[in-house]
């Protein structure tokens, strides 16, 4: 092996292997299993591995600087403006009432919606372009109606927003890049 990895041990009875968005090799394994099958698990994966690592590694060769407190100050405001104006006129158009929302910057997720109808965005939405975070805010909304991702939740996205496809297709491929200024 040419690389190092974390071991994380737990009750569970496979192993696993996953490249993390800092480009680190982890490792999930049995508690009773052995250093040496894990290793001999790596080996025999170690084409994905290197697959995988040298892809995230270039990725993050690309990435912009993060961002200073002050710039995430400013941001989580700006945000915070454009998101509530963003939010309210979709609501109107779907028919939904939300309570309250938020801006936070989060390592996961671009948004959520509590039972409770509370609203979570994070500022870096902001970051992206305008049809994307459009996008984000009507999967939001759209959780008020359906608090899942059935079928159902998926017409109601797309009632609003026919082409939510590419907006999702393109948010998978470039949401890692936003997530890195964090």
């Amino acid at each position: 092996m040419t690389y190092s990895y974390e071991l994380k041990r737990s009750k569970r009875k496979s192993i696993s292997v996953e490249i993390s968005r800092e480009a680190k090799v982890i490792v999930r394994a049995p508690l009773k299993m052995s250093v040496k099958d894990v290793e001999a698990f790596l080996n025999s994966k170690s084409e994905w591995i290197d697959k995988h690592l040298s892809a995230m590694k270039e990725k993050l060769a690309t990435m912009p600087r993060k961002l200073s407190e002050a710039e995430k100050n400013e941001l989580k405001k700006n945000a915070k403006i454009i998101i509530s104006k963003r939010v309210e006129y979709f609501a109107k158009i779907m028919g939904v009432d939300y309570n309250r929302i938020s801006i936070k910057f989060q390592k996961t997720r671009f948004g959520s919606c509590s039972t409770k109808k509370n609203l979570n965005f994070n500022a870096l939405v902001a970051l992206m372009p305008s049809e994307i975070l459009d996008y984000v805010i009507v999967h939001e909304l759209s959780h008020l109606k359906e608090m899942n991702h059935s079928k159902q939740f998926w017409r109601e996205v797309a009632r609003v927003m026919p082409d939510y496809k590419s907006k999702r297709k393109w948010l998978k491929e470039n949401g890692t890049k936003y997530m890195m200024l964090i």
